[in-house]
């Protein structure tokens, strides 16, 4: 069943057409992959969806009904969530503080109010337990690892009991062995109902854990199509122009 459909969706910036009638759709517990060049229209199609771009034309439908956003927090409201590449954490913090970063759980007495430490560590360990990551919720995010570092952002987006989580580039410049973990962590996504779209130049990465995988190029739509029908020669072609479509 589709989640999420994007029909004939285009964006212009002034003169430039980053996106050209884009159709692109995902089912609920599937993993997308997104690949193309760098300029190719990935970022802005996932911007689009996120709320930060409103498209020029077209349709976003989610859940059988049109929607349109016009900031990201209307997105997020619908339930769909972004992990960016730089991650968005404070090193100085500690991993639960970063989960719960704008959304704290308060405490008030009267007119005094504190942050409940005890609850959102509480509910962070519970988070990290369910991703199987070895996290701690009292753990400095500048000690950590790039896999754990990516859990403290998945157990993020994981507060609002997302429906979609797009995750961009999430195994650019960790370990092997680290890359081994995230990607466990978005089968986890994927098991526990959420649909993810991972955006990534890395192909065994996308042919390790996606069902699907759409091709951009110059902000139009090249291929869509399973991955078990597809190979890592013809994708990298796609992406290059060596093949045209697929």
């Amino acid at each position: 069943m589709t989640l999420l459909a994007l029909k004939e969706v285009s964006k212009s910036f002034g003169a430039i057409k980053a996106l050209s009638n884009i159709d692109f759709s995902v089912a609920r517990g599937e993993i997308v992959g997104l690949m193309g060049d760098n300029g190719a229209g990935k970022s802005t199609l996932v911007r689009v969806i996120a709320g930060n771009f409103p498209p020029s034309s077209g349709e976003i439908v989610l859940d059988e009904k049109t929607v349109h956003f016009h900031r990201p927090v209307e997105a997020r409201e619908q339930g769909i969530e972004v992990v960016y590449q730089d991650l968005a954490l404070c090193n100085n913090l500690s991993a639960a503080a970063n989960v719960f970063l704008g959304r704290e759980i308060k405490r008030s007495l009267g007119p005094i109010k504190w942050l409940a430490h005890g609850a959102m560590n509480k509910r962070s360990g519970e988070l990290f337990a369910e991703l199987k990551s070895e996290t701690r919720p009292r753990h400095l995010v500048r000690l950590m690892s790039g896999g754990q570092r990516q859990a403290v952002a998945i157990a993020r987006t994981r507060l609002s009991n997302p429906k979609i989580v797009l995750m961009d580039e999430p195994t650019a410049a960790i370990s092997v062995r680290q890359v081994a973990e995230v990607l466990d962590l978005i089968r986890r996504l994927r098991d526990s109902g959420v649909s993810v779209v991972l955006i990534s130049h890395r192909m065994p990465d996308v042919f390790a854990v996606c069902d699907r995988i759409v091709v951009l190029r110059r902000g139009r739509k090249v291929a869509d199509k399973a991955l078990a029908t597809s190979s890592p020669e013809e994708v990298t072609g796609l992406i290059t122009g060596a093949i045209h479509v697929a």
